[in-house]
């Protein structure tokens, strides 16, 4: 049977920009996600596919790729002698960074490919600007100046979990919970391993199935505080003042 078209699967053209294929496919995943539908052989079927397209749409050199000759262009049976000629490699390695994105340090196999990232560590908040206009003498003798900072908080609901409360977020069944998803091509070279973030629970491990009212689901949200900034004499025009501990509130208790 003939496999579907990738831009049929996520319902869009060959033209979509990558924002528009990430917005596919994340409405596509959503929809038959398999902690939706549990024990629908179907629905995971689909899923995967879902997972498989984006994968190749999502990557730039594997899309141009799939373009020019669909997916022969991942399938080593319909490789004929010499088909890679003329189609625009520089050389033996590009043609690896076709399969792996990044020539021999993506291969998955003696070439020792990169160590996993933690997805599930603890991430820090983001810093925040803050510009004020004070006046000569308040700059050479120093002052105090109170300003309201608008910002993101830990949602006081949820604890920060972004789940309902009375419930917890569960494991991603996709990635397993590592954040984290591996996949193996079958190319005329061998196999290949690539390793990426997991779409289906945004790289976290989790999958919040009912997400806090408060918040929606983000875990955070926006306030704004009130602070005191002491402005020392003989401060200079442009000068850079650091508050910590005074930024957007992290992600896992960072």
């Amino acid at each position: 049977m003939a496999k579907a078209d990738y831009y049929e699967i996520l319902g869009i053209n060959k033209d979509a920009s990558e924002a528009e294929i990430k917005s596919a496919f994340r409405k596509a995943a959503k929809q038959y996600h398999p902690d939706l539908h549990p024990g629908d052989a179907e629905a995971e079927k689909k899923f995967k596919e879902i997972n498989e397209a984006y994968e190749v749409l999502s990557d730039p050199q594997k899309k141009a790729q799939y373009d020019q000759f669909g997916h022969a262009a991942f399938d080593p049976t319909q490789a004929q002698g010499g088909g890679f000629n003329g189609a625009g490699f520089g050389g033996f390695e590009d043609i690896f960074s076709a399969f792996t994105g990044g020539g021999f340090g993506g291969f998955g196999g003696g070439f020792g490919g990169s160590s996993s990232a933690r997805r599930n560590a603890p991430v820090a908040g983001s810093d925040l600007r803050y510009n004020l206009t004070i006046t000569f003498e308040e700059a050479a003798f120093g002052t105090k100046k109170e300003i309201l900072v608008p910002r993101e908080e830990n949602c006081a609901a949820c604890g920060g979990t972004g789940a309902k409360k009375g419930t917890s977020p569960v494991t991603c069944s996709v990635c397993g919970g590592s954040g984290q998803v591996r996949s193996q091509q079958n190319t005329m070279f061998g196999s290949f391993s690539t390793v990426r973030p997991c779409d289906a629970c945004g790289g976290t491990g989790k999958i919040i199935k009912e997400p806090c009212p408060e918040c929606k689901g983000r875990g955070r949200v926006n306030k704004s505080k009130r602070i005191v900034v002491n402005i020392p004499a003989g401060i200079d025009n442009g000068q850079i003042l650091t508050m910590r501990g005074e930024g957007e509130a992290g992600l896992r208790g960072g």
